[in-house]
């Protein structure tokens, strides 16, 4: 295997059937997309942030391997809490086993569980929520919005987070996207604790003008400006990891170009999906790919593939595939 490390070379020898087969023919189909020019879209629902992604999305949008990103608003501020906060998360390694009056003190004691990873809300939101409120407070009153992101790319290029950091920055993902401007969008960032917090802003006058964090809408609209000026040059492809809102909106945006806006487009050229959600009846997260062709996302020859398996597995293991490790 030409400029493969020994990760790699440990797949390609030994996951041969199954889910890991699927596995490797994925990584083998992307790498197969961009070496041919394709750009790719990479969707992040679930924790991803929380999982420590960074170890190796980083290094993937460092290496031009990644386009686009489309995450959840708590993958967004997530991402920045580890990187301010790492040294104070607490583990749970038994939290199955855990009483609703285990989890009272773990409340009382300010960390939030994240199945058995707790987020220290003092060292990483508190500290977050400040440097935020400033970029909020700032950009209103000079009558300027940006997007969610576009606020967090501001504060952590000018340095801001930096007196904070407890990690390597290189393996924050979102510091990696914002040296590289990566385009992004985050859909429902409302349904997250920043999100939440700038809505109480709002609500008490803090923050005067609601719309100075542009919309979801507004999201929506930039990427399918990206996406008509990106796809006449190249075509993109859509890894997505888990489902829900970060992979529904964004691969929405194809049929809304070419069935709402009557322009033409080529559709999504490339889909993965990581999920461990079953197929059942109604489920979008555990649609098979060959559903999203009667909804305008995918051609009958695009490359599908589905893995069913934890994303927090597989995702570094594609990733290290991709980066010759």
């Amino acid at each position: 295997m030409k400029n493969k490390g020994p990760v790699s070379q440990f797949m390609k020898h030994h996951y041969r059937h199954f889910n890991a087969a699927a596995l490797v023919d994925a990584a083998e189909s992307y790498e197969k997309y961009i070496d041919n020019g394709g750009k790719m879209m990479i969707t992040l629902a679930g924790a991803m942030s929380t999982a420590e992604l960074g170890l190796s999305l980083a290094e993937m949008i460092r290496q031009g391997k990644v386009h686009a990103i489309s995450c959840t608003g708590a993958n967004l501020e997530e991402d920045v809490y580890n990187l301010v906060a790492h040294d104070h998360y607490v583990r749970v390694p038994n939290y199955r086993d855990l009483t609703p009056q285990d989890e009272a003190k773990l409340l009382e004691r300010h960390l939030n569980r994240v199945t058995d990873t707790c987020i220290p809300e003092e060292e990483a939101m508190r500290v977050i929520w400040k440097i935020m409120e400033d970029e909020w407070l700032a950009a209103e009153k000079e009558g300027k919005r940006y997007f969610p992101h576009e606020y967090f790319y501001k504060a952590l290029l000018k340095g801001a987070f930096k007196p904070f950091y407890q990690i390597d920055p290189k393996n924050s993902w979102l510091l990696a996207a914002a040296e590289a401007n990566l385009p992004m969008v985050v859909p429902g960032w409302e349904d997250s604790t920043l999100g939440n917090m700038y809505a109480s802003y709002t609500i008490t006058g803090r923050v005067k003008n609601v719309h100075t964090v542009r919309s979801g809408i507004e999201y929506m609209a930039s990427l399918a400006e990206w996406y008509i000026s990106t796809s006449k040059s190249a075509p993109i492809g859509f890894f997505q990891i888990g489902g829900g809102i970060a992979g529904d909106f964004p691969i929405c945006v194809v049929p809304m170009i070419r069935q709402d806006l009557g322009q033409q487009c080529p559709v999504w050229g490339y889909f993965c999906q990581i999920s461990d959600s079953t197929t059942s009846y109604g489920s979008y997260s555990g649609a098979v790919p060959n559903e999203k062709i009667t909804w305008g996302k995918l051609s009958i020859d695009a490359p599908k593939h589905i893995i069913e398996s934890d994303a927090t597995i597989v995702a570094p293991l594609f990733f290290a595939y991709l980066l010759g490790w």
